[in-house]
């Protein structure tokens, strides 16, 4: 797992980042039982961004067996001023391979499979909401209220055994909003923000991925610097 994270810390590196940031798909296989991944939302509707409304979700293989990934989640909503009043209603995301089917507990605890968000977002592979409605945008009267906080479970299941999954494209669903005009209803993309082990620590590279990380530092500065004095030599012969 700390192999995925600083393998793209490296690819940063050599294109001079100066803060790279980690990407909104997460791939899962065994090593990662345990780690906690955490994402923050936005809140947009009809293409514009909704000030003040967000939320957050984490979450956590907890195991594989035979065909299925299991998971705890949770999801937060973190909606502050201008919003009065807003709920969370469901979360969903897209899944590589093509998932068979999936099950959820807790505050979400009915699940939806390739349906569509809206909001422009289109079609996503699962949704787990509030309420059984089958469909993915909604219409319970449950969910997440304003400074609240919901826990559960979810198990995805796939045709065959698979080494590793890929979980992208993350999107949370508003309703009932107060605060925001004429906006009642809303949905949120997610980004990445940052892992933890479910013991509060944070990832660190392994050493030979330290080693790896240092020699392409080192290499692209230079390289930089190599361009710097190519560049000098031409204006001075210029």
């Amino acid at each position: 797992m700390n192999r995925k994270i600083f393998a793209a810390a490296i690819l940063a590196s050599v294109a001079f980042s100066a803060s790279p940031a980690l990407a909104d798909a997460i791939t899962f296989d065994s090593t990662d039982i345990g780690v906690d991944y955490t994402l923050n939302y936005d809140g947009f509707s009809d293409a514009t961004t909704i000030a003040g409304l967000t939320s957050t979700t984490t979450f956590s293989l907890a195991s594989i067996t035979g065909n299925t990934y299991t998971f705890n989640y949770s999801v937060a909503n973190t909606s502050t001023a201008p919003i009065t009043g807003s709920r969370v209603s469901g979360f969903a995301f897209n899944v590589d391979p093509n998932i068979t089917g999936a099950t959820s507990t807790g505050a979400f605890a009915y699940t939806t499979l390739n349906s569509t968000y809206p909001n422009g977002i289109g079609a996503v592979d699962v949704c787990f909401k509030d309420a059984s409605t089958g469909a993915c945008a909604g219409g319970g009267s449950g969910g997440l209220t304003q400074g609240t906080s919901g826990t559960g479970t979810f198990t995805l299941s796939f045709a065959q055994p698979v080494s590793s999954i890929t979980l992208s494209d993350f999107f949370t669903r508003y309703q009932s909003i107060t605060g925001a005009g004429n906006v009642t209803s809303a949905s949120g993309s997610g980004t990445l923000t940052g892992t933890t082990t479910t013991t509060g620590g944070t990832q660190v590279p392994e050493p030979g991925m330290l080693g790896l990380l240092g020699t392409v530092l080192i290499g692209g500065a230079a390289l930089h610097r190599r361009r710097q004095r190519r560049a000098t030599m031409r204006l001075a012969a210029a």
